[in-house]
């Protein structure tokens, strides 16, 4: 049983030839993109440089085991959220809940099956998107969302969208003519991912953003009130940067990747990496976790 239309990359990390060549085997006949390492030094730098899905990482090698290197990844702000899975010959009690106390999402016992190894790599798989989308949901829009049709009708918010529009429009949902026309019209605009609209003109003092297309006919929004100061008009006014590095800080703060900060301000990777060299040494720090840092921190003082 394969892993269809994945498009995965799993990464191997075990030190035994034999072991790696069959799992290595077995991931590529089911579809899945392979990384591998030979020992757990290797593996984190592979893993600092490609990011993989998913590692599979043996317990038991020479110099850094695979304790020392799940604790090493589990680490990094970057490879934190990126399921690991045990594979070793100890099965005893301590082993396993070694191996889960220092960050494995599972433990499987060596000679390893194929048809289980890949069930195992599913649920893992799938259940790291669905923590990812939800993580990015919640970082990125807050709790003012909602998602509506292409006719502009609302077909669900949460309580606090809920309190905000009727706050903004002086009614309940779903029931504002003027409100469904303008969303309408201007998703038939096709508008892409991280545009706005800005409802201020049409006398509501609401802005939108549309997050993601959810289906052929739905689509994710988020409400703001557009009298608020947005947060990288904050990050400029309170850290003195310029306008496009405050952009770049607060996409960091929402916890974006450079390559999706990239897109969302349709700039390159490149220009991104650039705007990070000069906001670091402004606020004083080495890393975009320090930076990120400061920059909650000035967002929850205004």
């Amino acid at each position: 049983m394969g892993i269809e239309s994945f498009s995965k990359t799993v990464l191997v990390i075990d030190d035994a030839p034999d072991s790696l060549s069959l799992i290595n085997d077995t991931l590529e006949h089911a579809g899945i993109n392979t990384l591998v390492a030979l020992d757990g030094k290797q593996g984190l730098t592979i893993a600092n440089r490609f990011k993989p899905d998913l590692i599979l990482l043996d317990a038991i090698m020479p110099n850094m085991d695979g304790f020392e290197t799940c604790k090493n990844l589990k680490s990094s702000p970057e490879l934190a959220s990126i399921p690991i899975i045990f594979m070793t010959g100890l099965s005893d009690t301590d082993s396993v809940v070694k191996g889960l106390a220092m960050g494995g999402v599972d433990y499987l016992t060596k000679p390893v099956h194929a048809e289980e190894l890949l069930a195992r790599i599913r649920v893992h798989l799938k259940m790291a998107q669905l923590t990812s989308d939800a993580h990015q949901v919640l970082d990125s829009v807050g709790q003012h969302i909602a998602t509506v049709d292409s006719s502009g009708t609302i077909l669900w918010a949460t309580p606090e969208t809920h309190a905000l529009l009727a706050r903004a429009l002086g009614i309940s949902l779903p029931a504002n003519e003027r409100l469904v026309a303008h969303l309408s019209q201007w998703l038939a605009s096709k508008p892409k991912p991280q545009s706005y609209s800005d409802l201020l003109g049409e006398g509501f003092p609401l802005k939108i953003i549309l997050i993601e297309a959810r289906g052929p006919d739905q689509w994710l929004l988020k409400f703001s009130d557009a009298t608020e100061i947005p947060g990288e008009v904050v990050l400029q006014r309170t850290l003195n940067l310029t306008h496009r590095e405050s952009e770049v800080l607060y996409w960091l703060a929402c916890g974006k990747a450079n390559k999706e900060i990239s897109e969302i301000l349709d700039i390159s990777v490149r220009t991104v990496n650039k705007h990070l060299e000069q906001i670091f040494p402004k606020l004083g720090v080495e890393n975009r976790t320090a930076a990120a840092g400061i920059a909650i921190r000035a967002l929850n003082q205004s």
